[in-house]
């Protein structure tokens, strides 16, 4: 297996978790995968089954795939609703424990929003109140790291352009524990123009810059159905949407990437889109001087 770059998919777990994923893993010829481990669009935090627990580790283990896991959409630790922010740190604490019963590597969630204007100072107060304990603990125990992930914009986001995450480090003091999955369609919708000939580089460059080397530790290559700058997080089929397929090559090349798995996210029926869209990225990766 291809060890720099692993490239897999968002898989699903209805029926069970190893009944339900490995096989998609398999199906889409997948070498890393990404998980919900609770409803995503809802607050329940189910307990999971041990024994799928245990197949599921064993299984990842077995293919040399690392898991990681995405916490519900609803999450939003700069939420001028204080039950809001109650259930995220809640659905947070959960994906963590999750993560570790069943040996993922991370916990991928949004960075949020303050909603109005008028909160946008204190939810970034919220944000250090709030998810630097949850590191620290997560650090103290062992558990997954956490990757917070810019959305696609709009809604006073506490994080969109790749340049937001310095701000959002800093409110958790650059806490070492807390990484950041870089989404190709939020940044295209945040405004990130990838499809211009060093798009996709000068928005790697300008992330690492806002974050220091290393902090990017998932891709999420998505291509999208709306125009640059639109705010919409309308995932499509790599090549086939408005940024186009020729950007993904850059992320193969570009040294921040070095060891980042990538997980695609796009429009699938059962496995047979995302198969695509990884054996379309494998033949990018294949392509490109690979750094070391």
């Amino acid at each position: 297996m291809h060890l720099d770059r692993r490239i897999g998919s968002h898989t699903k777990t209805s029926g069970g978790l190893a009944k339900a994923a490995l096989p998609y893993v398999d199906a889409a010829g997948s070498e890393t995968l990404q998980v919900y481990v609770s409803n995503s669009r809802g607050w329940a935090l189910p307990p999971g089954d041990p024994k799928q627990d245990t197949l599921f580790r064993d299984g990842c283990g077995e293919r040399g795939v690392p898991a990681y896991i995405h916490a519900s959409l609803l999450v939003n630790l700069g939420s001028p609703t204080e039950l809001t922010v109650e259930r995220s740190v809640e659905t947070l604490a959960h994906a963590l424990q999750r993560g570790k019963a069943i040996g993922a590597t991370a916990v991928v969630f949004h960075a949020g929003s303050s909603v109005d204007e008028a909160h946008a100072e204190k939810a970034m107060h919220q944000l250090h109140e709030s998810l630097l304990p949850l590191l620290d603990r997560a650090a103290a125990e062992g558990l997954p790291r956490l990757l917070v992930e810019p959305s696609a914009g709009g809604g006073r986001s506490l994080a969109s352009k790749v340049q937001d995450l310095s701000a959002y480090l800093a409110a958790v003091e650059e806490h070492p524990w807390l990484g950041v999955c870089f989404d190709t369609c939020h940044a295209w919708a945040a405004g990130h123009d990838l499809s211009t000939p060093h798009g996709m580089t000068e928005t790697l460059d300008a992330l690492v810059a806002a974050t220091g080397p290393g902090r990017l530790q998932l891709l999420h290559a998505n291509d999208s159905k709306d125009e640059c700058g639109s705010t919409r997080d309308r995932h499509e089929t790599i090549g086939k949407g408005r940024i186009g397929a020729a950007p993904f090559a850059a992320l193969f090349s570009h040294p921040a990437t070095a060891g980042v798995p990538i997980i695609v996210e796009t429009p699938t029926e059962e496995h047979v889109g995302h198969a695509a869209d990884i054996a379309l990225l494998k033949g990018l990766r294949a392509a490109e001087p690979q750094s070391v």
